[in-house]
C-alpha cells in the first residue's frame, strides 16, 4: 500500500487573525474553511491549513501530511519502524481521519485518510 503523496500541510499558529491575512496574501485565495479552531485554503493541489491549538499538540512547524489509503495500518507500520506517536487517529469531520508521528530526528510526519467517496 503506497501514500499518494503530501497533498495537505498544516501550520501550528498563535493568532489566527494575524495569519489568517498571511497566507491569503501568499496563496492568493479565500480561505475555504474559517472557523476558530481551523482556517483552511486550497490552492494549486494543495490544502494549507492553519491550526491555531498546533502548539499544545506538539507541531514545533509545519506538518506534511500523507495522504494514505489505510491509515491505521501504515501508523501502525511507522510506529513499529521507530516513530513516537504524537496524535493518534482523529476524525476531524465527514470522516477525513487524520493522525501524526515524529520521526527519530525529530521531524513530524501527518498521515491523512479522506473518507470513502
Amino acid at each position: 500500500m503506497t501514500a499518494a503523496g503530501v497533498q495537505t500541510i498544516i501550520y501550528p499558529v498563535k493568532d489566527l487573525a494575524k495569519a489568517k491575512p498571511l497566507f491569503t496574501a501568499l496563496l492568493g485565495v479565500e480561505p475555504y474553511a474559517d472557523e476558530p479552531y481551523y482556517v483552511g485554503f486550497k490552492a494549486a493541489g494543495q490544502d494549507v491549513g492553519l491550526d491555531p491549538n498546533g502548539h499544545a499538540k506538539g507541531m514545533t512547524g509545519p506538518v506534511p501530511y500523507w495522504h494514505v489509503t489505510d491509515l491505521e495500518e501504515r501508523l501502525a507500520a511507522l510506529l513499529e519502524a521507530g516513530a513516537e506517536l504524537l496524535q493518534g487517529a482523529q476524525d476531524v469531520g465527514g470522516g477525513r481521519l487524520i493522525a501524526s508521528v515524529k520521526d527519530p530526528d525529530g521531524n513530524l510526519v501527518g498521515l491523512l485518510q479522506d473518507a470513502p467517496a
